[in-house]
């Protein structure tokens, strides 16, 4: 089982390859949901990274993904350019999950 990540940074493309993660540089919605579903469909790839950025471009696939999906865990991570708080976007991933605002 192994990382993948799918940004729309190469800074962070080539930071996460230095430690082991193979990754994709995408810029566009449906260049985005094409790596997703290739990503989805690779039985070996257990946790998929995406950046902050792309999950604002399809925010209602991701969020059903992370609700339905059984064998991927799909993790938001910042990247050196994101103006969103991390943390606000993990209370409102509870948030949906659950169905009461935090």
């Amino acid at each position: 089982m192994r990382f993948f990540l799918i940004s729309d940074n190469v800074d962070t493309e080539v930071g996460m390859r230095l430690v082991g993660i193979e990754g994709v540089v995408v810029h566009e919605k449906d260049e985005f949901l094409r790596a997703l579903e290739g990503a989805l469909e690779d039985p070996n790839i257990a946790i998929i990274l995406v950046t902050t950025k792309l999950i604002e471009l399809a925010p209602q696939v991701i969020s059903e993904l992370k609700l339905t999906q059984p064998r991927q865990l799909i993790v938001e991570i910042p990247d050196r350019h994101g103006s969103t708080e991390i943390g606000e976007a993990i209370d409102r991933y509870v948030s949906e999950a659950i169905g009461v605002k935090l």
